[in-house]
This record gives structure tokens, sequence and C-alpha cells, in this order.
């Protein structure tokens, strides 16, 4: 796997350095036109300058920025079990040293993406539309494939392309508007300079930065469409292989492709590190930032054979319909055999009027809503900020009691644990044993499930603990005590 990584990132560099050479050529003309005679100089280590400070942000707070910028909220395992669960286990199957940060966009629209600049340090994050509609081999398919980008080593390097892309779009989009506003190369040869002798070809100069200017973006761009799309491939590759399952992430594809909904919190920028196109502009060639949905689904599908990655090249090529070569040869040398496994679950139905519900449900969850059910059967959704004691039913008026944090505070793995030993500990927290002696010292709770659908309850420590409506397991660890609460329907 550690060649194929290898492989994969060097055929990739060869773009990324003509990328850099854009950029350079960039700076040199720009530089050339605006303080002649030796700017040319000047505008390359300028172009170098803003290329490397935007590079170390994107390097210590890409993924930060990335996420923020989907307006993706962390969640914890209380929120959707299933999905952490997968992640898990396709965090296993990869061999990653780390689980993946998981993350949740409150968007209708099915997609993912995976971001950050290590294995070790890396979020994959999905939309609520996404969760909404795909069944568990489904979503299996899109984790895997953003773990497989994430695996391949992806991320980092199309981050880092993806910044020198907007390097190239600042540098030309500032020298344009001020040589508007400023009235243009004429300005400056009105300002003492002649046009004749060295004028006329600084004139040239000037006329070539401007035309360079308005084509390196439009230039870049194609290179980081064609890292982005050549990328997407090796990962549905992966993914394949990781699943034994390749229907799954076709399924899942279909479904994405069906859906017709833009992803309004994605940019040009960052469309290529979705799974599909996010912004649902159907382009096609040279200029989309993915490969063709249909084609992928026709190849995952073809791969009767096998889920090896030569399963994967036969299928790429009988589809493109001549001898085209996706996977690098150290992936085709691979001859263990990966039989593709039956399908676990049945096809997921759902009203359209239930998925919405679900996907506001699920994001009222995430930002710490609490969700009781009332014996009439209506499901009271409380705010986080709410503060009252009690609160009465909307629809039969019963009385429920609202379990308030700090009237348990005593029982918490705080008030258990002495002062010396938290001083003791590392960083002032519970080490790993005694989070496992506490959880041994503290007797476990009975919750009795009243729905099917989203429930909340608190700790006895006061932590609001979530149960999605795919829970299914016996018990619930709170993760601030440790306390263990046996769940029953």
């Amino acid at each position: 796997m550690w060649e194929l990584i290898q492989t994969n990132r060097s055929k990739s560099i060869f773009l990324f350095l003509a990328m850099g050479l854009v950029l350079f050529f960039l700076g040199y003309f720009i530089g050339a036109a605006l303080f002649p005679p030796d700017g040319g100089i000047f505008g390359i280590g300028i172009a170098l300058a803003v290329w490397l400070i935007m590079s170390a942000i994107a390097y210590y707070t890409g993924d930060s920025i990335f996420l923020a910028a989907s307006n993706a909220k962390e969640i914890t395992h209380d929120i959707h079990p299933q999905l952490f669960n997968v992640v898990e286990e396709m965090k296993i199957a990869a061999g990653l040293p780390g689980m993946p940060k998981v993350y949740l966009i409150n968007e209708t629209a099915p997609n993912a993406f995976a971001t950050g600049r290590k294995p070790e340090k890396s979020a994959i994050a999905v939309t609520a539309g996404l969760l909404s509609r795909m069944n568990r081999d489904e979503l299996q398919g899109v984790v895997a494939h953003e773990m497989s980008h994430i695996m391949n080593r992806d991320i980092l390097f199309v981050t880092f392309a993806g910044i020198m892309l907007g390097s190239i779009t600042l540098i030309s989009e500032v020298f344009l508007r001020g040589m508007w506003f400023s009235g243009g190369a004429g300005r400056r040869y009105r300002t003492g300079r002649s046009i004749k002798g060295g004028g006329q070809a600084q004139l040239i100069i000037a006329l070539a930065a401007i035309a360079f200017a308005i084509l390196s973006p439009l230039l870049a761009r194609l290179f980081y469409f064609a890292i982005s799309r050549r990328r997407e491939y090796l990962a549905d590759a992966s993914a394949a292989r990781l699943t034994r399952y390749p229907v799954g992430l076709a399924s899942a594809l279909e479904k994405i492709s069906s859906s017709n909904l833009t992803l309004f919190t994605a940019n040009k920028i960052t469309a290529p590190m979705y799974i599909a196109d996010p912004m649902n502009m159907k382009i096609s060639g040279l200029f989309s930032t993915h490969p063709p949905i249909s084609e992928r689904v026709k190849i995952l599908r073809k791969m009767a054979g096998g889920a090896n990655y030569a399963d994967y090249q036969k299928a790429y090529a009988d589809i493109k319909g001549r001898p085209s070569v996706i996977i690098p040869g150290s992936g085709l040398r691979d001859k263990n055999e990966v039989p593709i496994r039956k399908p676990s679950v049945e096809e997921k139905k759902e009203e359209m009027k239930d998925a919405a519900r679900n996907i506001g449900d699920l994001m009222m969850a995430a930002n710490g809503y609490a969700f009781l059910v009332c014996a009439c059967g209506l499901k009271i959704k409380i705010p986080p900020d709410f503060d009252q004691p009690k609160l009465n039913c909307p629809r039969c008026s019963r009385e429920h009691e609202i379990p308030i944090a700090q009237l348990a505070a005593m029982t918490t793995a705080a008030a258990v644990l002495s002062a010396k030993d938290r001083l003791a500990s590392k960083d002032g927290l519970m080490d790993q044993n005694k989070e496992a002696a506490l959880a041994a010292q503290l007797p476990p709770q009975l919750y009795f499930r009243k729905s099917t659908g989203w429930e909340s309850f608190h700790c006895s420590c006061g932590r609001l603990l979530q149960l999605a409506p795919t829970f299914s397991g016996s018990h619930i660890v709170c993760p601030a005590c440790g306390r263990r609460t046996l769940i029953k329907s």
C-alpha cells in the first residue's frame, strides 16, 4: 500500500509543479510590468511569499478553516452511533493510526468530504442529507471513499494545490483590479515614460502580464481539477477494496447524483474535496471537478470478479473502451483475491417528509437539544439554553421535570477523583486506568426507551446523553464520568 501511495503522489507532483510554474511566471510578468527593468525577480519573490504564507496557514489551520467554512459541527457517538461505527470499521480496515473526527453539515444535499494534514489528524464530514438517504452499505461506501483519501495521502496534497490555485487567483485579481482602477498601463507612461525604445518593450511586457493574469487562473484550475479527477478514481478503487462491496458505493453515488440539490456552503475552491460535485453544475470534460458519476457507477457495478485494484482497473478499461491505466503498477501487482461480499442490509425506504424531519432532529441533537417523549406520544425538543426545572407538554399539558446538570454536579468524575489524583494525572485529565476504575465504582443506571426516534436523558453526573433512531446497543457509556446506562425497550 505504501508503494501505491508513493506512486500516486509522484504522478500528481508533476501537475503540482506545473501549477508552481504558472505561479512563478505570473509573478515574473507582473513584477516586470510594474517595476522595470529588474522587477521580474521581485515579482517571483512576492508570489513565493504569498504562497508560503497561505500554505503555512493551510497546513496548521486549513482543516479548521475548511470545516468552519462548511458550517460543520463535530458530533459524538451518542448523536449518530451508526456513523461512528462505520467510520471506526473503515479506520481499522485502512490501518490508520488514529480515529478521524466526525463532523456533520446542516445541509439537505447528500455529500461528504475528508480533510486534515495527516492521517493522525484528520476529519470526515458528512451532510445531514446523506445520513437521511443512505442505508448502511451505502454509508459505508461513502465513508470508505473518504477514508481512502486519507489513506492515500490525498487530503494534504489537494489542500496545498487548492492554496496554490487560491494564490494565483488572488495575485491575478489584485493586479487586474489595480490596473483597472489606476487607468491601466497608459498612466505609467503618462508620468514621464516614453513609449519609444525601451518603453515599447515595457508596454509589450505589460500587455503580456495582463494576458497572463487573465489566463493563469484558468490554467491553474485545469491542473487542479486534473489532480482531483484522478484521485477520485483511485479513492473509488480503494473504497471498493476496503468494503469488499463496490455496489454500496455505486448505489450511494446514484442517490447523490439523483438528488439534484446544491450544497450552498461549497465554492469553486473547495468543490474538488467532496465525493461528488457539490455545486451540481453538471460540467464535464477538462473543467469538471469530478469524473462523471455515471461512469464511476458503471465501473463499480462492473467489478463482478472481485474488489481488488486489478479488478477495478479491468472494469475501468472495459468502460473506457480502451486500455487506459488508472491504477499505478504497484497496485496491479497485488494478486491477493478480494472476494465481493453480500449486502448486509435491505434498501432503506423513507418518505421525504420523514427524511426532512430526521435531518432537522439530527441537527438539533448535534446542537445540544434534548428530546423528551411525553406519554401522549409527543416528542418535545428542548433547546440547550432552557433553564426551567419543569415543562408542560403542549399537547396534553402533562408536567415534565427537566433534569438540571448543576443539581447532580457532586456525582461527577471531578468530584469522585481527589484533587491530588487530578494534579498527578497528565494535563489535569483522567487517564484510562482511572476512568476504568471510576466506572467500576459507579453503579449502572437504567433507562427505559419510550420510542424508536430521538430521545435524550441526563446521566447522574449531569451530562446530556442522546439516543439516535439508529441506536441498537444494550447500553451507553457517559463520556464525562464513565458510568454505564443500560437501555431497555
